[in-house]
């Protein structure tokens, strides 16, 4: 799952369903970063510019720019093996809404999220799976 957090080639978007190509653009990446526009075309089309960094089994993503979040928002995903080869991934989001489409956005999240998000990951663990064989 870190590996696909952090892959920010065009094998992103086939990772990721979520991403809408057109709204893609890796601008800048090194060691342990990339900056990087990201978007959906759900309602009518949001987007975010983040950097990412990650180190050990911790990817950060921070906005500074976004259509719908205030400037700073982040979100994480830390992946801890079981000690079973298994994994437990949990992601923790501090964003705030920066517009009304933001706010719109938050609330289906809010009623949403839970099944939509989840459904989201499992779609690209999935893939890795099939990828693995």
């Amino acid at each position: 799952m870190l590996a696909a957090a952090t892959d920010f080639t065009l094998r992103r978007l086939e990772l990721w369903s979520g991403i809408d190509p057109s709204r893609y653009e890796l601008h800048d990446s090194g060691e342990g970063w990339a900056e990087v526009t990201e978007g959906s075309a759900v309602f009518g089309g949001i987007w975010a510019r983040e950097r990412y960094t990650w180190s050990g089994n911790t990817v950060v993503a921070t906005a500074p720019d976004s259509n719908v979040f205030r400037p700073d928002g982040r979100w994480q995903l830390t992946v801890e093996p079981n000690g079973d080869g298994r994994s437990t991934a949990r992601v923790s989001v501090h964003r705030r809404a920066g517009s009304l489409r933001g706010r719109l956005l938050g609330a289906v999240v809010q009623m949403m999220g839970t099944r939509v998000l989840p459904a989201s990951f499992a779609k690209t663990l999935a893939r890795l799976e099939a990828e693995a064989g």
